[in-house]
């Protein structure tokens, strides 16, 4: 089947009261050759009932889901999926079908896209959703031909260039619930930790773990192609007939650390297509003192290599129970040695910076607007879209997933051993009191971080640095915020200026430890975090190429400067609020 645009499927998902979540429409059809009524799924989308119909749904009367679905076959990147969720009294229906038996008929519409538009997506289907009940004849699916018909005419990848992409998704809030530790989620997230966010309901679950990573320069946008490359479990008579095969990791490959037992497999750099048209995207900020514009970044030697992309399959976890999820099994494994990764090159030359001056207190250079453009190539190893700094960093690749929301279906996610962090959303109690399969547990009604390993408590342990970036966003965002006029509409403070500050943080971060020297400028940032962080995949990708632009960008923390009174204040306020 031809794909037309970015929407692939528009798909009802209803709760029938003996066959559970099914798939009862779709269109185009899911499989080739069926009709829009089947209820047949490809086996790579085996949970999307279970994830477009959320567990415990039936506790409000609608809701909005944000999921990820592993490429098909032939495909190469995520399937973004958003799903609206309502229920209606059966007696309010005026064609009843004979098999809603119950007092209330519970539906899902879905859409399926290859586009990262959560927010703009949600906000169309909540209205066709909405109109779709209103007709109280579910038989009526002429909106839903006419929704997909109108989504594929107007939705293009140039909306990833502007703000639409950020829609619904609001750093503002996100830093008044968390206040400091937003730094500390985004820290778990560049060591790729195995971290869970928990809370109900699903919109505000996937709201939130969705803003955090807005945060990362270029991530919504580029930097999730490869973050749902997971198999579905096989039933146990397709595992009886697979022979057991010793596990090959590609030296590109990295653990996270030594204390992750999960090692990451997954597909090497994907095969760039003979177009390397490049597209363009609203200029990350750096944190810089120069307004010199860099006309994109190449590779280290000048030329366009080809990766040969292996062929990947991820081992079948264990079929062990919910409660011992015991990942010792392996049921197969055909994973062939990709390609190598570059070692590190050589990195750019010594970096002129001015140091900030240590005789006050820190101030920043303020981020601009964003006002131009950048050349995004594709990375040589990443296979992502990146920007002349390196942005998207390569942190969901290589088996390293985010799931916005997982369905208990995919529970044995968490111990696949072709799984090598995560960064997923649960509203089943099941998935927090399993506390042994991951290194943090985000409580996001009580803005609680949960880090189960002392040692990493340490690591994240934030720097008196950190305290003053993280206090000087908290003051920016609650100065105006009894102004119901002016809340969150204006440049400091605003959603765009936060994202621009974790932008310069980011950016001095990796301009720091490209200095020779460095040992003092990196203890800002923690020098535990550093060394951990350089054990990570996505800096050892990120190292393997030069990025000269970072050559433009101040090489110390925002918020380097001697220590005074008011540290030791705003560090005894940060242990009162752990």
């Amino acid at each position: 089947m031809e794909k037309r645009g970015p929407v692939l499927h528009i798909v009802v998902v209803g709760f029938h009261h003996k066959k559970g979540c099914q798939v009862e429409f779709s269109y185009p059809p899911l499989k080739r050759g069926e009709g829009h009524d089947s209820q047949s799924l490809p086996e790579e989308w085996k949970y999307l009932p279970f994830l477009a119909l959320p567990d415990g749904a039936h506790n409000y009367q609608e809701d909005t889901v944000f999921f990820h679905l592993p490429p098909r076959c032939g495909d190469r990147t995520t399937v973004y999926g958003v799903s609206c969720y309502r229920q209606i009294e059966a007696k309010a229906l005026k064609v009843r079908q004979a098999d809603i038996t119950r007092e209330t008929v519970q539906k899902s519409v879905c859409v399926l896209s290859q586009l990262p538009l959560y927010g703009l997506l949600q906000a169309k289907l909540q209205l066709i959703t909405h109109a779709y009940f209103e007709e109280k004849d579910f038989s009526q699916i002429s909106i839903l031909k006419e929704l997909y018909d109108h989504m594929n005419s107007s939705l293009g990848s140039t909306l990833l260039e502007g703000s639409q992409v950020y829609l619904g998704l609001s750093p503002r809030d996100l830093v008044l619930h968390f206040r400091h530790k937003v730094l500390i989620l985004f820290k778990l997230i560049l060591l790729e930790k195995k971290v869970l966010f928990y809370v109900s309901p699903v919109n505000r679950l996937v709201g939130a773990l969705m803003t955090v990573l807005s945060l990362f320069p270029g991530m919504i946008e580029h930097g999730l192609t490869d973050c749902s490359q997971y198999r579905p479990r096989k039933s146990i008579s397709e595992d009886a007939g697979l022979q057991e095969n010793t596990l090959r990791l590609s030296d590109s490959v990295s653990a996270a650390d030594t204390s992750n037992t999960n090692l990451g497999m997954g597909e090497g750099g994907r095969k760039m297509a003979g177009n390397h048209s490049v597209e363009g995207q609203k200029a990350n900020v750096p944190f810089s003192q120069s307004e010199k514009t860099w006309n994109g970044a190449q590779s280290s030697n000048g030329t366009v290599q080809r990766l040969k992309v292996p062929s990947r399959t991820s081992p079948a976890s264990s079929e062990s129970d919910w409660e011992t999820l015991d990942p010792s099994i392996l049921e197969e494994s055909n994973l062939k040695e990709g390609e190598r990764e570059n070692t590190a090159s050589e990195q750019a030359e010594n970096l002129a910076s001015e140091g900030m001056s240590s005789e006050s207190l820190p101030i920043t250079v303020q981020p601009q607007a964003n006002t131009g453009h950048t050349v995004l190539v594709p990375g040589l190893i990443s296979g992502l879209e990146e920007d002349q700094y390196g942005m998207p960093l390569a942190i969901f690749t290589k088996g390293y997933l985010c799931l916005p929301y997982m369905a208990l279906q995919q529970h044995h996610l968490l111990s696949d051993v072709a799984v090598r962090g995560f960064v997923a959303g649960a509203t089943n109690i099941l998935f927090r009191q399993q506390k042994h399969l991951s290194d943090a547990i985000v409580e996001i009604e009580d803005a609680h971080v949960q880090i189960h390993d002392p040692e990493l408590r340490k690591i994240l342990n934030p720097t008196t640095a950190d305290l003053r970036f993280a206090d000087y966003l908290v003051k920016h965002v609650t100065e105006n915020r009894d102004d119901v006029f002016l809340d969150g509409t204006g440049w400091e403070g605003g959603d765009e200026w936060i994202r621009a500050q974790f932008s310069a943080y980011l950016h001095a971060l990796l301009a720091a430890v490209l200095q020779p020297d460095n040992e003092k400028t990196l203890s800002d940032f923690g020098t535990a975090f550093v060394a951990a962080w350089k054990n990570t995949h996505n800096y050892r990708v990120w190292n393997s190429n030069k990025h000269p632009a970072l050559a433009e960008v101040n090489s110390s923390h925002p918020f380097q400067g001697q220590y005074s009174v008011s540290d030791v204040k705003l560090r005894l306020s940060h242990i009162s609020l752990v």
